[in-house]
C-alpha cells in the first residue's frame, strides 16, 4: 500500500483529517472517522494485490459494513454530512457489485471510481468536523 508517493500523501491526509475529528468534532464525526479508520486498515490486510480480475470479497465485504455505518449516522445524526458519505460509499459498493456481475469496468475506472470516492468522503468528514467544530465555538461551549 504505501509503496507509491501518492499512496503515502493518501495515508498522511487520512491521518490528518482522522486526527482532525478525532480532536474537534462531536459524536458522530468521531464514529464516522472511527469507522473509516477501521475499514481503511481492515481493507489493508484484506485486499488481494495479486489479483487483477474478479471480486475481492473481503474488501467488497468491508465496504458494505462501511455503508451499513454511514447509513445509521444519516439516519440517527442531525448533520448532513453522513448523507453525502453515505452516497460516496454506495458508489464505492455498486463499483464492487459491477465487478461482481463480471460487467468488466477497466480497473484503472474501478480504482479510481473507490479512491475518489474515498476522498470525498474524507472530505466530507473534514467539513462536518470544521461546522461541529464552529457551532460549538459560536455556542461558546469550546
Amino acid at each position: 500500500m504505501f509503496d507509491t508517493l501518492y499512496a503515502r500523501i493518501g495515508a498522511g491526509v487520512a491521518t490528518l483529517v482522522i486526527a482532525f475529528a478525532f480532536l474537534k468534532g462531536d459524536e458522530p464525526e468521531r464514529v464516522g472517522a472511527g469507522a473509516y479508520a477501521l475499514g481503511l486498515l481492515a481493507s489493508l490486510l484484506l485486499q488481494d494485490d495479486s489479483r487483477l480480475s474478479g471480486s475481492q470479497w473481503g474488501v467488497m465485504t468491508i465496504d458494505t459494513i462501511m455503508l451499513g455505518v454511514y447509513a445509521a449516522l444519516a439516519w440517527k445524526s442531525r448533520r448532513s454530512w453522513p448523507v453525502w458519505a453515505t452516497g460516496l460509499q454506495a458508489l464505492v459498493v455498486m463499483s464492487h457489485v459491477l465487478t461482481l456481475f463480471d460487467l468488466r469496468p477497466p480497473l484503472a475506472a474501478f480504482y479510481a471510481v473507490i479512491n475518489m470516492a474515498s476522498y470525498g468522503i474524507l472530505l466530507v468528514i473534514a467539513v462536518g468536523t470544521f461546522w461541529a467544530w464552529r457551532d460549538r465555538r459560536a455556542a461558546g461551549l469550546e
